[in-house]
């Protein structure tokens, strides 16, 4: 399965399912990633440990840790 860590800069990819810790998985849900949504990544962090995803029309910062738990339609 396709996780949001694999999306490459300006492509866009669709939330399948959300498998981190409730606590994360509720501010993420807040933040507008549900099911079907579209995102793209947008910039690369430079030291490499987070990207900048436009979701509904907003930034949001997420680190690969947490990014490689976010899997894709």
């Amino acid at each position: 399965m396709k996780c949001l860590n694999d999306l490459k800069i300006h492509s866009i990819g669709y939330i399948k399912k959300i498998n981190t810790n409730e606590k994360l998985k509720k501010r993420l849900l807040e933040l507008g990633l549900i099911i079907n949504t579209p995102i793209k990544p947008i910039f690369i962090n430079p030291t490499n440990d987070s990207r900048a995803y436009e979701i509904r029309g907003s930034l949001i910062a997420i680190r690969n840790i947490d990014a490689k738990n976010i899997y894709l339609i």
